[in-house]
């Protein structure tokens, strides 16, 4: 199956403006689970604010979220796809800088040191673009994840004492989540990466983040750290917006990579109750959106 630029340009496009306006499911489920176990009056309060202003957003085709944050693009490729890869990155470049021009919504991309901001949401090295591969037959994937400040300004990596442990790793976490308080707009997906090097843990923590709710490690050790993490900062009284309750975060996501013997590295990555993120399937009878 071969792929067409022009078609991945206009998905780049179409997926940078379909997640900044359209919640995933699994998102407004997470609300609504999290609103009817809530024990606080005021969180219960906030919780339902977060519900009404998703609703008028998606009613009146406005943004989620004034922060429309660093693009990213995770790319799969799948086997018997026949795509020109260099081109693919350009293809999707164009098309992010085209959906904030066209449409138009505010560009948060700037350099890092003058600051300087070329209003359509690019700049070197962004968009971020990571690429995989699959062994789906005849399908690519992108995925569109708008990462915004809120969430990414709270990020840690630690690079931990092996013969602590997973004490260690827990601790961290926790105290990252203390943190952060109410800077992440919660409730919140925490994001952990455990193992690897300093820059794939780091990844791994963006990659859990992101997940979509209701799904787990594959890793089973990893599985068992979620739960007990989720449970964990959800007996910390953040609650939504740091303004108290049970509702700190929708879930702890973890993903986990072998590592060095000396090393126990862990990365924590938050994403904002407005859990972002859009993606584009080209197959053989063409391109279907969805989350």
């Amino acid at each position: 199956m071969k792929v067409e630029l022009q078609q991945v340009e206009e998905a780049a496009r179409e997926l940078y403006i379909r997640a900044l306006k359209l919640l995933p499911p699994d998102v407004k489920q997470g609300l609504d689970r999290l609103a009817a176990g809530e024990t606080d009056a005021g969180a219960k309060r906030m919780l339902g604010t977060m519900v009404r202003n998703i609703r008028v957003a998606e009613d009146t085709a406005n943004l989620l979220c004034q922060d429309t944050g660093i693009p990213i693009y995770n790319v799969r490729i799948g086997r018997g796809v026949e795509v020109d890869g260099w081109g693919l990155k350009e293809a999707i470049r164009r098309g992010c800088a085209r959906s904030t021009r066209e449409h138009p919504f505010r560009s948060s991309v700037v350099h890092p040191t003058t600051r300087a901001n070329d209003q359509d949401s690019t700049g070197r090295g962004v968009p971020v673009i990571n690429i995989d591969f699959s062994d789906r037959p005849e399908a690519l994937e992108i995925e569109m994840v708008p990462k915004g400040s809120g969430s990414e300004n709270n990020s840690w990596l630690k690079m931990a004492i092996p013969a602590e442990g997973v004490d260690a790793i827990k601790t961290f976490v926790v105290d990252c989540v203390l943190e952060a308080g109410g800077k992440t707009c919660p409730p919140t997906i925490v994001g952990v990466g455990v193992g690897g090097t300093s820059d794939l843990c780091v990844h791994l923590a963006k990659a859990a983040a992101t997940r979509a709710l209701g799904t787990r490690c594959e890793d089973p050790e990893g599985a068992k750290l979620e739960e007990a993490l989720t449970k964990a900062v959800n007996l910390l009284g953040v609650g939504p917006q740091g303004l108290g309750g049970d509702s700190t975060a929708f879930a702890v996501h973890v993903e986990t990579a072998a590592t060095h013997i000396t090393m126990n590295p862990v990365a924590v990555n938050m994403q904002c109750h407005s859990a972002r993120r859009a993606r584009a399937t080209f197959g053989p009878k063409g391109v279907e959106y969805g989350y």
